[in-house]
């Protein structure tokens, strides 16, 4: 499709990757197809199935070049999308699993992930073990005969452990078993996970890829050893995005590279001014130095994105709430990746089991966006001055 080669940089790849302008009349963006039925010219050709496209759900050239597209810039073998980041995660989940199985699943992980595991594998008979993050090699000693599959997410989300993940990899490889990964927070630009031993990397491409708060999406990208099972589920889940959807993940990969350095520059600004400020307990941002994860970010990673965490000091709820509720730039809302700047309350003690979070003061999870970094800070500062006034 593109003409870019493996010594591409990466910011040349996300202009180029799968785009093709010469079979669409010269038109840089690939239009937007639109459509069920596709009509074979000849009884022969039918019989044949000897077209690119043969039914709207199993794809068109919109969603070709998006998957390859993502599958080059991540370093994996083939890419299917889907309609949202977490039935891009139950895809990759049950492409490798039966019942009977085991799997291992981070503690840390994104909670509707959880959510699946406890509900609709358990039904299925499919056993799964919550393990510390931080286990790195020691995951082996949580390995059954019956281990098909280990679920990593690195950093975890909300709490944002920094997970090794060749020691875990390797270790399960050792064992027969299947490596995922979810890469939202870094992008296929700040952690290849192929080079570090993953099998299928998974993205919410709502948040960082399609960058602009309008549309679901997600995707699967595959090694060559994992891209039939993963194929074949996909097929039978009959998982088809909208092409609208699609086309706005392609229009915002093009400018990831230039938003991310933005979102990665403010959210370092803000989490260092955050670490200075008397009511705030913890900055827990692994590209910090001194953070427990920075040193295998620095290892691994070639970046961060723009969401972090803070721990605040002990204060009354309705204290926090004064806080919150007057923000002007920072929302309130359950995603991040867009432009614009969020700000959420968490609180994982209620569903942790292998591991436990204790801080004597509330947790906040920020995302910057790309708004002067000089006026969320100015925005903060005036939710302080409003928590103060209540203690």
């Amino acid at each position: 499709m593109s003409k870019t080669t493996k010594h591409s940089k990466s910011a040349t790849r996300l202009v180029h990757a799968g785009r093709d302008p010469r079979r669409f009349d010269g038109f840089v963006n690939t239009p937007i197809y639109r459509g069920s039925t596709v009509l074979f010219p000849t009884f022969a050709s039918l019989l044949a199935d000897d077209q690119p496209y043969s039914y709207g759900r199993n794809g068109t050239p919109t969603v070709d070049a998006l998957q390859a597209a993502l599958a080059e810039l991540e370093g994996g073998h083939a890419s299917f999308l889907t309609p949202s980041g977490l039935s891009a995660i139950t895809t990759a989940l049950q492409s490798f699993v039966s019942s009977g199985d085991h799997i291992l699943v981070s503690d840390s992980v994104y909670r509707p992930t959880r959510r699946f595991c406890d509900t609709v594998l358990k039904r299925f008979g499919i056993v799964t073990t919550y393990y510390d993050p931080l286990i790195g090699s020691g995951i082996a000693d949580l390995m059954t005969e019956r281990t098909r599959l280990v679920f990593t997410e690195s950093p975890g989300s909300q709490t944002f452990e920094v997970q090794d993940i060749p020691a875990i990899a390797q270790a399960a490889h050792a064992a027969g078993a299947v490596v995922v990964m979810d890469n939202t927070w870094a992008t296929p630009l700040f952690f290849k996970p192929f080079d570090h031993g993953v099998d299928v990397s998974v993205h919410a491409a709502t948040k960082y890829i399609v960058g602009h708060a309008d549309a679901m999406l997600g995707v699967v990208t595959t090694n060559e050893a994992t891209a039939a099972a993963v194929a074949k589920t996909h097929d039978a889940l009959g998982l088809c995005p909208g092409p609208e959807d699609v086309y706005l993940g392609l229009r915002g990969l093009r400018t990831l590279g230039v938003r991310l350095r933005q979102h990665q520059a403010s959210a370092l600004t803000l989490a260092d001014w955050l670490a200075e400020r008397p009511e705030v307990a913890q900055v827990i941002h692994p590209a910090r130095p001194g953070d427990r994860g920075h040193d295998i970010w620095k290892r691994d990673f070639t970046g961060s994105s723009g969401l972090f965490a803070i721990v605040l000091k002990p204060v009354s709820r309705e204290a926090l709430a004064a806080m919150l509720d007057d923000l002007e730039l920072f929302g309130m809302g359950y995603s991040w990746g867009g432009y614009e700047s969020l700000i959420l309350p968490i609180d994982p003690r209620g569903y942790r089991t292998a591991t436990t979070w204790q801080t004597e003061g509330p947790a906040l999870r920020l995302h910057a966006g790309l708004e002067d970094v000089d006026d969320l800070k100015a925005d903060l500062e005036a939710g302080f001055e409003r928590m103060a006034l209540l203690g």
